[in-house]
């Protein structure tokens, strides 16, 4: 099916209802509006069936694992059912672990520290900084920018055919780029991977939301996501994967739940024998109510279908594009071409503006909420705008008042909970704004780009 077929096809599916689809947002030239979340790629709204289930749970909340009342048991068994859920839902193999965690940041994090001694890590420097930077304790080759899947693989095998072929290796790379939105090919990163002896996390923050992910048919051994790009709520997030590794680390977090048993010495010490499941990295009293979220939202997913969600994603990302093809004001930031299979995460500049400028524009005069800046992408965001991707520069944050021209961009974002209105809406907010400017005052406050309210 052809982009055009899909942009002016009638809606594939309804949205799925979402948390905060009827509120309504104050307008800086007076009036109100109902606020239009299309910055999913940061954190998409809480399913309203996520919302109920942990809802239903609540009054039963109770401590799990070693708690003898009704309520801990049924605790208990909530969470672990939760694991298995997860692990469905990723298609882990048979003796895979599923490890609840914060975040992706936290994820791999966590995998980091349980890389064995001398470990030399492989990633683009594309990366979500929650996968370029945890890698301190090892020695980590940052690849170029590839301009397309083949070259992606191509210079993954080159770097990999260069080291050490006796040390353990680790990749890391994205499902899709939090960026662009483009799908990275990573059943052939997994392969090549693979074939020289190393091992392959996958970052699906921006891949699980959106499209099926099997830990089994894509061959990787590890995949990380948090729940509140997955329509949960915050604090939850998930490691998934190879089991040796993590059982032959120390624990992540030292504590209660991590240790099986724990005797003094006659010295006055202690001695620890740490658990070999997953319970080793989760140490403390854990997020019950989180994962049974993250389980509850992979539920939801599944069951509407991801055709249908991935149809109904792709009939958006056209409408946006076509709507927005008459600008020429408008770029859209892109590694691998417009026309690369992209989920519903658009990236552009606007000639004329500052980025922070135009997306403050959005949400004062329009309720619209979309992200600007360097999304935490640094030298990929700085590579698509052609400035030298070494330059420092704050996460997000503006570096030119309005009017100044300014080193990032405006990302549109957007999933299952998207309704037609809210595209359409963006799509005339870009014209107006391109062809007749704002309409109110704007200025830089604490970092920020704001309405002057003093005129």
């Amino acid at each position: 099916m052809s982009v055009s077929t899909l942009a002016t096809a009638p809606s594939v599916c309804a949205p799925l209802p979402v948390l905060g689809r009827d509120v309504t947002v104050p307008l800086v030239t007076g009036g109100e509006v109902t606020y239009a979340a299309l910055d999913y790629a940061a954190s998409a709204p809480a399913l309203q069936r996520v919302w109920d289930d942990v809802a239903a749970y609540a009054p039963y909340y109770g401590s799990v694992h070693r708690g003898a009342g009704y309520l801990s048991q049924l605790s208990t068994d909530l969470f672990e059912n939760a694991r298995r859920t997860v692990a469905e839902f990723l298609d882990c193999r048979d003796g895979d672990q599923v490890v609840f965690t914060r975040s992706t940041t936290d994820s791999l994090n966590l995998l980091a520290a349980a890389l064995p001694a001398g470990c030399q890590v492989f990633v683009f420097e594309t990366e979500h900084h929650a996968a370029l930077l945890p890698w301190r304790d090892a020695r980590v080759t940052v690849l170029d920018a590839p301009r397309g899947p083949r070259q992606a693989v191509e210079t993954l095998e080159r770097a990999l055919a260069e080291r050490d072929p006796h040390g353990p290796a680790l990749v890391c790379v994205t499902g899709a780029s939090n960026v662009t939105g483009e799908l990275w090919p990573v059943r052939e990163l997994a392969a090549a991977a693979h074939a020289h002896g190393a091992r392959i996390v996958l970052d699906a923050a921006q891949l699980a939301p959106h499209h099926p992910v099997s830990v089994e048919d894509l061959d990787v051994d590890w995949v990380v996501f948090s729940g509140h790009k997955l329509y949960a709520p915050f604090g939850s997030g998930v490691l998934a994967g190879r089991a040796d590794w993590l059982r032959e680390a120390e624990p992540y977090l030292a504590g209660g739940g991590a240790s099986r048993k724990v005797t003094r010495r006659t010295d006055g010490g202690v001695d620890v024998s740490w658990h070999d499941s997953a319970a080793r990295h989760e140490a403390g009293s854990p997020n019950v109510i989180g994962a049974y979220a993250v389980a509850s939202a992979c539920k939801a997913l599944t069951e509407a279908g991801f055709d249908t969600l991935v149809a109904r994603e792709q009939y958006l990302v056209a409408k946006v594009r076509e709507g927005l093809a008459d600008v020429p004001q408008v770029r859209f930031l892109s590694l691998f071409g417009d026309d690369a299979p992209r989920v519903g995460v658009l990236s552009f500049v606007v000639e004329g503006w500052n980025s922070s400028h135009f997306a403050a524009a959005l949400s004062a005069e329009y309720g619209i909420g979309v992200r600007d800046g360097l999304f935490c992408a640094h030298p990929l965001v700085r590579t698509l705008l052609g400035s030298d991707p070494q330059t420092q520069g704050e996460c997000g944050a503006p570096e030119a008042a309005p009017g100044e021209k300014s080193l990032n961009a405006i990302r549109v974002s957007f999933g299952a909970g998207t309704p037609d209105e809210h595209v359409e809406r963006f799509v005339r907010a870009v014209k107006e704004l391109v062809t007749d400017g704002a309409r109110w005052n704007y200025r830089t406050e604490d970092g920020r780009c704001v309405p002057d309210r003093s005129a």
